[in-house]
């Protein structure tokens, strides 16, 4: 898994995302947008049904499955490139049964102790994200070390990732088939994104490519707040992520895991075409 930047396109089958407001919850409008994305240069589709914006609460697990399955299925029946963004075992296995050949677990298999050895089992590729809790408490869990303590955001997302991956090896996984995913906005506030991104490369010391997921975060509109704090509207925050791509290019990552894939993939072909 080496060579140009991977696009994740993100098709979010959920009722209640923080990035398109439920317009894609249907199969027909899921499988209609992935094609739109594949078309627009995605390299891989990640395929979700569950929220995970900040306070979400939990689809049950019939739900969920009802929601991906039959958006996978037609998407792998296109010849697409699969990704399940699940936390599930019991999603992921059918997943898999369906044509996924990727799973986007964004606990990192803390949610469900079944998830790794499912994975491995499916001969999947396991992205393996920094995480602490779920959605409708994440927050309380955002507490590290002020930059340059023993304990700051850096050096807690490499050692819990570090323990992710010795639990994924001990389930059978391989480590060609891991990636690792330094969770922005997960359990972290607006300025430990910030000291992430600065502090990347020792993630990457880890050894394994990253995907990286910062499109329309709210760190970014934050960031693009107007002068009396209101943050920048989510659908306006695209200009801010495809600077982030640039850096993220230039730092070598493995992924990106974006709603705007055309104007993404506009982004990496200047940068690939001045960097042969």
């Amino acid at each position: 898994m080496t060579g140009r930047v991977r696009v994740m396109g993100v098709v979010n089958v959920t009722p209640d995302s923080f990035s398109d407001g439920g317009r894609y919850a249907d199969t027909d409008a899921a499988v209609a947008h992935g094609r739109r994305l594949l078309a627009d240069g995605a390299d891989l589709l990640d395929i979700g049904g569950e929220s995970t914006r900040p306070g979400a609460t939990r689809p049950v697990v019939s739900e969920e499955l009802d929601r991906v399955v039959p958006v996978i299925e037609a998407l792998a029946a296109d010849g697409a490139t699969v990704s399940v963004d699940t936390m599930r075992a019991e999603v992921a296995a059918a997943a898999l049964a369906a044509g996924a050949t990727v799973v986007n677990d964004v606990s990192g298999g803390l949610a469900d102790p079944a998830m790794l050895a499912t994975v491995a089992a499916g001969g999947a590729t396991y992205v393996a994200m920094h995480w602490r809790a779920h959605s409708d408490r994440m927050t309380d869990h955002a507490t590290y070390d002020e930059p340059g303590g023993p304990d700051d955001v850096v050096a807690a997302v490499c050692r819990e990732l570090g323990e992710r991956v010795d639990a994924a090896r001990a389930a059978g996984l391989p480590d060609e088939r891991l990636v690792l995913d330094p969770g922005l906005g997960f359990a972290k506030r607006g300025e430990h994104n910030w000291q992430l991104l600065a502090g990347l490369d020792r993630v990457q010391a880890l050894g394994f490519p990253l995907l990286v997921g910062a499109s329309r975060k709210s760190f970014l509109g934050a960031l693009l707040a107007a002068g009396d704090g209101t943050p920048r509207p989510v659908g306006e925050r695209e200009v801010a992520g495809h600077a982030l791509t640039l850096v993220l290019a230039q730092r070598g990552v493995w992924g990106v895991r974006v709603h705007d894939v055309r104007g993404t993939r506009d982004v990496l072909r200047v940068w690939e075409r001045t960097h042969p």
